[in-house]
């Protein structure tokens, strides 16, 4: 098929954009490289340099005449939410809104949406928290993407559309960005291998659903297919706390210091990991690396990079 995936120079999107080459299928790349990297795409695919919200998205989708798009493009630091909230709602509601258009004027059959599982749930209720779980996201981050996904939803209804959402855990792996996407492990490790102290924001008690980027890559090509007829949560069901992160990257990296401890971020919940059984049930998924495995390939990758 012939793939739209926007954001896929970034850390997901870029892991989605090998999957999707590597079965076959044509995948162009929208992303305005104000995150990710144009050194993260493979030569297999087409790269349009370009922000989501530039009303010369409309020539890309009459160019290409995409069959499905993978919007995973998005303003996604939850911190940069609260500080700035209208301009998160201007990428993540408004940019999903212009994506959505151009769908239904391109006439796209499927739209592939990432969106975000404990963001969106906030301070659970019960755990693991599955799809039913009620939304309360303590920052706009999670709002504005709850607000995406009902825009979607409505736009899938009217125009006849399949759009399959993703809810995802905490995702770690290789190509995240240290600076940029402020992804614990990224952060960690990239210190560690450079002998500096992290900082660790709270007590370290709170733990995280940690899922491998090449799992949630999977997910993305098994979306391809059917319909989960709602959200589906692509996470481990496994909480793990901060602290014990810093250990297993520790003896991974060889790093012998002490974490530093600061006061909790705002806008942050305590405790997260997701019920996986909608994505096992409707998409045949379920995660299949290991934390400690998935680490050490993290570090491996970073490593290789160098400093």
């Amino acid at each position: 098929m012939k793939i739209l995936v926007t954001g896929g120079a970034g850390f997901i999107g870029s892991h989605v954009v090998d999957a999707y080459v590597a079965q076959g299928h044509e995948v162009i790349v929208v992303d305005d490289l104000s995150n990710g990297k144009r050194e993260n795409v493979t030569g297999r695919a087409h790269i349009v340099h370009l922000d989501i919200r530039d009303p010369a998205l409309a020539e890309v989708f009459a160019s290409y005449r995409p069959q499905v798009v993978n919007h995973h493009a998005a303003q996604i630091d939850v911190r940069r939410s609260v500080q700035d909230p209208a301009f998160d709602a201007e990428v993540n509601v408004l940019g999903t809104l212009r994506v959505l258009e151009q769908c239904r004027r391109s006439g796209v059959h499927r739209l592939i949406f990432a969106s975000t599982g404990g963001a969106i749930y906030g301070e659970p209720k019960y755990l693991p928290m599955d799809e039913n779980h009620p939304i309360a996201p303590l920052a706009p981050y999670g709002a504005s993407k709850f607000a995406a996904e009902q825009f979607l939803r409505l736009g899938a209804l009217t125009e006849g559309m399949t759009c399959v959402v993703l809810r995802y855990a905490n995702v770690y792996g290789p190509r995240q960005d240290p600076l940029g996407e402020a992804g614990v492990v990224a952060i960690f490790t990239a210190a560690m291998l450079q002998g500096q102290t992290p900082t660790i924001y709270g007590d370290g008690t709170q733990t995280r659903d940690f899922v491998y980027v090449g799992d949630v890559a999977h997910a993305n090509l098994l979306a391809l297919d059917g319909d989960p007829g709602g959200p589906v949560n692509i996470g481990t069901g496994i909480g793990t706390s901060v602290n014990d992160v810093f250990s297993i990257l520790a003896g991974l990296t060889g790093f012998r210091g002490q974490p530093i401890y600061a006061s909790p971020r705002a806008g942050e919940i305590h405790t997260c990991y997701l019920d996986n059984s909608r994505a096992q049930q409707h998409l045949g998924w379920q995660p299949g690396t290991d934390l400690r495995e998935g680490l050490a390939c993290t570090v491996r990758a970073f490593a290789a990079q160098g400093p």
